[in-house]
């Protein structure tokens, strides 16, 4: 019987394993490898590793972790959840069940990518979706932003921190006359089409291209595809869900806790605001949260 059982070992996962190593809990992370910003060539906003390579942090955090000896990191998919406080028990895709007292959920998103020829292949580079994570290094160049939801209006006036040269896609959309002029007071050059192709070179964007045949030249796109999280284990258990603007998280309270008592979730799975920093912060207070239940 393990004391917390970690299903993803990202970000959150492994500072959760760190905390709680460092408590001597017993701990297993299981981990699939496929951490959402293996896309990214840098990760940035994290202090004292500003541009370190996210596949560089997480190796050099798994060697970390497995120093402590109450903590073990597998290669393996979480496939079924059931059980209460003091008896979880996960089964992975190879039919081996762990038992755990408590359980942090940091399994991440996935991003659904529209079909889009040239999206994947520049996604996490110059089709990004963070101006603070990636707007430094295109400051000052022809940013495209395409529309995603109402909140794609308002996205504009933090952006001219960066460029004053914006171009809005609206991809079809309707848009209030209002916030049309808004817009166009600003600078924000408005284009009505939907998007149909992007050019690059090796993930470098050149522009895109509209249904209509617009070209237009940019050498970043801001997008904020749809994501839905990497596993069902919460559906499973039946917690509470939020809603955010590109889908949906795990509800949590008080020190990442979910709507079922020894359940706590971390990562991106529980905010709307992706970050390394945010996820290491939310792996922390879960690692906290599961300590202080088995206290109880």
């Amino acid at each position: 019987m393990q004391d917390v059982v970690i299903v993803g070992g990202s970000f959150a996962g492994l500072t959760a394993a760190m905390q709680l190593g460092r408590a001597c809990r017993k701990v297993t992370v299981l981990d699939t490898g496929l951490n959402r910003n293996r896309y990214a060539e840098h990760a940035h906003n994290i202090f004292g590793h500003d541009g370190t390579p996210p596949s560089e942090l997480l190796s050099a955090a798994r060697k970390q972790v497995q120093g402590y000896p109450t903590v073990q990191i597998v290669s393996a998919k979480a496939q079924l959840v059931t059980g209460e406080p003091d008896d979880f028990r996960i089964t992975t895709a190879d039919g081996e069940t762990i038992s755990g007292r408590s359980l942090i959920l940091s399994y991440g998103i996935v991003d659904q990518m529209p079909d889009i020829p040239g999206f994947a292949q520049c996604w996490g580079n110059t089709v990004i979706h963070c101006p603070f994570c990636h707007g430094y290094e295109v400051a000052g160049k022809r940013w495209g932003l395409l529309y995603s939801s109402p909140m794609s209006l308002h996205a504009p006036a933090l952006y001219a921190n960066w460029t004053d040269d914006i171009t809005l896609i609206l991809d079809g959309h309707d848009i209030p006359d209002q916030e049309r002029h808004k817009l166009e007071k600003r600078g924000v050059k408005l284009q009505d089409g939907k998007l149909a192709s992007i050019a690059h070179d090796q993930g470098l964007l050149r522009g895109v291209t509209l249904e209509d045949g617009t070209e237009i030249a940019l050498e970043a796109l801001y997008a904020h595809p749809r994501n839905r999280p990497s596993a069902d284990l919460h559906a499973q258990l039946g917690l509470d869900m939020k809603d955010t603007p590109t889908g949906t998280m795990i509800a949590v309270g008080d020190m990442q806790a979910t709507s079922r008592p020894g359940i706590f979730a971390a990562g991106d799975l529980t905010t709307g605001m992706h970050s390394v920093t945010f996820a290491n912060n939310t792996g922390s207070l879960a690692a906290m949260g599961a300590l202080h239940s088995m206290m109880v």
